[in-house]
């Protein structure tokens, strides 16, 4: 683990295995922090925070930090994007372009927030004492330390999502990656100090949920940032609650992708199937629920289902790979509990439905027709598999009513160009992102969050910026 610009065994000695999911055979072993590593680690953040070499360092220094980091994350793409897909058994073609030349985006455009963190000026009118004159303004404050937790499906970019704003912004950080994923946060550890950051200002902790839950506990974190599940979600925020501690949460979703009857098919099965199978369905965002006009709905339903018995499951490090395997025994368990409940709940398996007989945690991509309850599991909870349960409609009314009939609110497409009924969707999906006619489309100059249970806050743009940093107000009498 990365404590105070030093690499050190957690207090405890103990440590845990590490996984390549394509094959289930342990490749690391990695310290297994708990609260007397986060007490450091958070320790270590609040004395860099406070000390002068990054409290008064210039933006434009904090700026050449976060530049040089992404020159060394482009520099060591190709070893970045082979550790992720051995640890978490994407594609390697999509961790090369998406999570590393991702992460060197998201860095080189925070860096640029730096120089431009802003505040207002502004007239007042308060009468008192008489002859008294005003002037107003406000001002940026970093919000201290912070704690990031990150999920598994991607652990690189998500977080660099989360360390690029906190450190533009003069936070100082301390990481938590997912215990099924730790091993490109180490890296990223190691490339920061050779990026030359000051001991403490990025720390990496690895560990289970004892060591997240510590952190989310400690009293020297000023914010925590977390993605991941929903019920998590709700323990953290409840907790930061209790304390009055700044928080945001990018938690689940069980996006809609709506198709209407001016939709080309084609086009359609194509849209639908890159936006629930892509990286294994493990997507906060993924096109889980998939109402399609009557007019399409058996057309668009086979294509789909044609998609994913054609395709070809392997290792992420696989050039002949199409799908990779789920991250974990217990989540490929979960995936399939799933599937098979929706068939006794009396849902058609139409393509897949079961989990692949060899090594590894492979799972086929799954489609499944509903044409009558939408009280069934599999339309109301997130699978975060490559699972898309298909419906028909008839009018706008419905599939408006059904779209918004879930507990979560991340994102959703449309897919039509009738203006009038697209404008009528985006305005009426209770969703942080309306896509249309494309899904799961990401930038860092794009707010990113949820409504309802898929989370409080948003990510990226000034809206990172924003969650990072405190609004003080200064009042000055002449």
């Amino acid at each position: 683990m990365l404590i105070d610009g030093q690499w050190r065994q957690a207090a405890s000695g103990e440590t845990f295995a590490v996984f390549d999911p394509a094959t289930g055979q342990t490749i690391a072993h990695v310290p297994s922090g708990d609260a007397a590593d986060v007490d450091a680690a958070v320790a270590s953040a609040r004395q860099a925070f406070q000390s002068a070499a990054w409290r008064d360092m210039m933006p434009a220094q904090r700026e050449r930090l976060l530049l040089k980091l992404a020159d060394l994350v482009e520099r060591h793409g190709d070893e970045l994007a082979r550790l992720e897909t051995l640890n978490n058994g994407k594609l390697l073609a999509f961790a090369q372009g998406l999570d590393v030349g991702g992460s060197a985006q998201w860095l080189r455009y925070m860096a640029g927030w730096a120089t431009k963190i802003d505040g207002q000026t502004f007239d007042i009118s308060m009468p008192h004492p008489p002859g008294t004159r005003y002037s107003a303004s406000t001002r940026r404050a970093p919000v201290g330390v912070v704690g990031a937790i990150v999920p598994w499906n991607f652990p690189l970019l998500m977080a660099v999502w989360k360390i690029a704003p906190a450190l533009a912004c003069g936070c100082t950080v301390v990481l938590k990656p997912a215990e099924e994923t730790p091993l490109t946060a180490i890296r990223l550890g190691e490339l920061a100090l050779e990026a030359g950051f000051p001991p403490g200002v990025f720390n990496v902790v690895t560990g289970d949920g004892v060591a997240g839950a510590a952190l989310v506990a400690h009293p020297g974190v000023d914010k925590i940032t977390f993605t991941g599940s929903t019920e998590v979600g709700r323990l953290i925020g409840a907790r930061c609650g209790q304390d009055i501690r700044r928080v945001s949460l990018e938690l689940g979703g069980k996006s809609p992708v709506v198709v209407l009857d001016d939709c080309d098919p084609a086009v359609a099965i194509q849209g639908a199937s890159a936006a629930i199978f892509f990286n294994q369905g493990q997507v906060c965002t993924a096109g889980s629920r998939l109402y399609v006009s009557r007019r399409h709905y058996d057309h668009v339903v086979e294509g789909i289902a044609r998609v994913a018995d054609a395709m070809v499951l392997g290792s992420g490090l696989d050039p002949a790979s199409q799908m990779g395997p789920l991250v974990s025994a217990r989540h490929r368990d979960k995936v399939v509990g799933m599937i098979d409940t929706s068939r006794r709940e009396g849902a058609e398996i139409v393509a897949g439905g079961a989990e692949v007989q060899r090594d590894g945690y492979f799972v086929r991509p799954t489609v499944v027709a509903n044409s009558g309850s939408r009280d069934l599991e599999i339309v109301r909870e997130e699978v975060f598999g490559p699972v898309v349960v298909a419906m028909p409609f008839d009018d706008l009314d419905a599939v408006l009513a059904a779209a918004n009939q879930s507990a979560y609110g991340l994102g959703a497409s449309v897919w039509s160009n009738n203006l009038r009924a697209v404008q009528r969707l985006v305005d009426g999906i209770d969703a942080g992102t309306v896509w249309v006619n494309c899904h799961n489309v990401i930038d860092p100059n794009m707010p990113f969050g949820g409504y309802k249970a898929s989370g409080v806050g948003r990510e990226h743009g000034r809206s990172a910026i924003e969650s990072y940093t405190e609004l003080k107000s200064v009042c000055m009498a002449y």
